[in-house]
C-alpha cells in the first residue's frame, strides 16, 4: 500500500493548471494548424493568423491564451492501492487558488448563484471528478473551461426510437443554434447512454480524449466522421464570420442506459481546449 499526502496535491494542481491556461497541448495546436491550411474564406484566414499568433505569444509571455480562464474541471483517477493522507478537495482547492493568484487568471466563480453571486475571488471551489482504478498510480488532470462554449452546451433525453438519426439531428441543432457564441472552430464531446446525471461527464471525458486516436467501436468512429463533415458543411466558420471550418473534431463516449432512454450530451470547446494531465 503506497501513501500519499494530500499535500501534494496542491502543488501539481497549481502548476497544472497555469500551465493550461498558457499553453495548448501539441495536438491541439496541430489541429488548428492542419484546419487553417483547409479554411478558403479570407477572413477565416485572416482569424485562423490571429488565433495562431495569440497560441504562440500566451506561453512566451505566460499569459492567458483567453481572458476567460474558465471553472476548473478536475479530474482525479487514484489507484485502489493508495492511501491519500489529509483532505485532498482542501488540497486541490488551495492549488486552484495559488495559481489564480500566480499566474494572474481572472477570478470567474461565484457563490449562491441564483441570488447574490458573490465572488469567490480565487476560482474556488473546483469541479473534481474522482475515479478509482488498480495500482499505486494517481493521475490528475486539469481542464479549465471557459463558459462561453460550456453556455452552448445542452443535454437531451432522446427516446430510443429516435435512434442514430436523433442523435445527429440534436449535435447538428446544438451547433447551429449557439456555435457562433462558443468561439469556433469548435471540439466537440459527446455522451450518449447512461442517465441525465452521468452523460454531462461522458461528454466531458469525450474532449480528452487524445486527438490521435480513434474511437474503439468502428461504428462509432465512422459516425464522428460523419458528424464532423456535416458541422463543417454548415458554413459558420471561425469564430461565426463564415467559412468551411466549424468545427476540428468530434469525439463520442457512450455508456449503457435503460431500455426505455437515450440520453445525449453535446459540450463544445471553442478552439482552445485547454487540459494538462500528469501522472505521480
Amino acid at each position: 500500500m503506497r501513501e500519499v499526502s494530500a499535500k501534494v496535491f496542491t502543488a501539481v494542481i497549481a502548476k497544472l493548471i497555469k500551465e493550461a491556461n498558457y499553453e495548448l497541448p501539441l495536438q491541439v495546436k496541430k489541429a488548428i494548424i492542419k484546419s487553417s491550411y483547409k479554411e478558403t474564406s479570407k477572413l477565416g484566414k485572416y482569424i485562423f493568423k490571429q488565433m495562431l499568433e495569440n497560441i504562440s505569444i500566451a506561453p512566451k509571455k505566460e499569459m492567458p491564451l483567453c481572458q476567460d480562464t474558465g471553472i476548473q474541471e478536475i479530474f482525479v483517477s487514484i489507484g485502489r492501492n493508495i492511501f491519500v493522507k489529509g483532505n485532498i478537495e482542501e488540497a486541490i482547492n488551495k492549488g486552484v487558488s495559488i495559481a489564480t493568484k500566480e499566474g494572474k487568471l481572472r477570478a470567474s466563480i461565484v457563490k449562491s448563484p441564483l441570488f447574490e453571486r458573490i465572488n469567490t475571488k480565487n476560482n474556488t471551489p473546483a469541479v473534481i471528478h474522482y475515479k478509482f482504478t488498480a495500482g499505486e498510480r494517481i493521475k490528475i488532470t486539469v481542464m479549465p473551461k471557459g463558459f462561453g462554449s460550456e453556455n452552448a452546451s445542452a443535454v437531451k433525453m432522446l427516446t430510443p426510437s429516435q435512434g442514430i438519426e436523433g442523435v445527429k439531428n440534436f449535435v447538428l441543432e446544438v451547433v447551429k443554434e449557439t456555435g457562433s457564441n462558443a468561439c469556433p472552430p469548435l471540439f466537440l464531446g459527446i455522451g450518449v447512454g447512461g442517465s441525465m446525471s452521468n452523460v454531462t461527464l461522458l461528454a466531458k471525458e469525450a474532449l480528452l480524449r487524445p486527438l490521435n486516436t480513434s474511437n474503439p467501436d468502428k461504428k462509432i468512429a465512422k459516425l464522428e466522421k460523419g458528424l464532423l463533415k456535416k458541422i463543417n458543411k454548415l458554413g459558420i466558420g471561425p469564430q461565426g464570420v463564415g467559412g468551411k471550418v466549424t468545427a476540428l473534431n468530434v469525439s463520442i463516449k457512450d455508456s449503457p442506459t435503460h431500455i426505455g432512454g437515450l440520453p445525449v450530451c453535446v459540450n463544445l470547446s471553442c478552439y482552445l481546449l485547454r487540459y494538462k494531465s500528469v501522472i505521480i
